[in-house]
């Protein structure tokens, strides 16, 4: 459902410190949209670091959006009107048109690719509606043309470098550690990955073994909600969601969580010691990115991986950054 190879892009220098020539001959360019969780001591600040790391050792070069705004996210589904928050991510789109051509925009964030994606598929179906965004945007001297696709960074890793291709930088391997892959909910559902089933999408999984890893088969909380914004209007709703994504994970052997979310990454993490108080148990899961594992795989420091930014520390992986 893409046009598969074309456009992306990269990120500062990094990991492997790459020259100038290197930089400006990068395989593929992206229009970036990093979303307000990435920015700097925001709650995901770790997965952009990790993300430029494992962009500069793929060679992808990815220019953030001039003047971005944010998506709307959950907000812009609560009594803010469709227009607004149609037109709200219509109003980037037209910001990468006009100052990044041809370039897909890719996002790292799961709330942000969901909100974009349907704002894109809504306008693409109507003509109407696109008339009012165009004539909203209009006062700002802006116009979306239509043309912009709108990924996920997964789609992008999955699609246009293909699980051999991902493997070509790989420096260490993650053998030896057990990982559950936990899609969550945003990136599954209503439009998911190409290729994979809604139920039991396995490419967390691919990606895990691509980098020597073992992917747990039989972990029965992959596409469970993590409670999202659950967790400040009904915590004890968000919490037992937690307790089973956790406790799941637990039984099944993984010594880590992979996820490709930040409000997963955050919600699973944040409130396991909320969990240990309230009930008793004793978890103690690290929660990752898959871009701070493929970091890893490619030679990049814990520095590198932002692994210092975990409230549960990765011991296991920090040990193999540091071999």
């Amino acid at each position: 459902h893409h046009r598969q190879g074309e456009g992306n892009r990269g990120s500062q220098e990094g990991l492997h410190g790459l020259t100038l020539t290197e930089r400006k001959m990068a395989k593929k360019e992206y229009a970036f949209y990093p979303g307000c969780s990435s920015q700097l001591k925001a709650s995901a600040s770790n997965y952009l670091v990790s993300t430029n790391s494992m962009c500069n050792a793929l060679d992808v070069k990815l220019t953030e959006i001039p003047d971005w705004n944010c998506c709307g996210a959950s907000v812009g589904y609560c009594e803010g009107g469709e227009l607004p928050r149609i037109a709200i991510n219509a109003r980037n789109f037209a910001q990468a048109e006009t100052h990044l051509p041809g370039q897909d925009i890719v996002a790292t964030c799961a709330a942000c690719w969901l909100g974009a994606r349907e704002s894109k598929e809504r306008l693409d179906a109507s003509a109407q509606l696109m008339k009012e965004t165009n004539e909203a945007l209009a006062a700002a001297g802006l116009h979306y043309k239509g043309e912009v696709e709108v990924r996920h960074m997964v789609e992008v890793l999955i699609e246009d470098f293909g699980y051999d291709g991902l493997k070509a930088p790989m420096k260490k391997s993650l053998e030896g550690i057990k990982f559950a892959g936990y899609v969550g909910c945003q990136t599954n559902r209503p439009f998911g990955i190409d290729g994979e089933s809604f139920e039991n999408p396995l490419y967390l999984d691919k990606m895990v073994e691509t980098f020597g890893g073992e992917a747990l088969k039989t972990y029965d909380q992959k596409v469970t909600c993590c409670g999202g914004a659950l967790a400040f209007s009904e915590p004890e709703k968000s919490q037992k969601q937690i307790r089973d994504i956790v406790e799941s994970a637990y039984d099944h052997g993984a010594e880590m969580i992979v996820t490709p979310c930040p409000l997963c990454q955050a919600n699973v993490e944040v409130y396991q010691s909320e969990i240990n108080k309230k009930q008793g148990t004793k978890f103690n899961m690290p929660v990752v990115y898959y871009s701070q594992l493929m970091t890893i795989a490619y030679g990049g420091s814990a520095k590198d991986a932002a692994l210092d930014g975990q409230l549960i520390r990765a011991e296991k992986l920090e040990k193999i950054a540091g071999k």
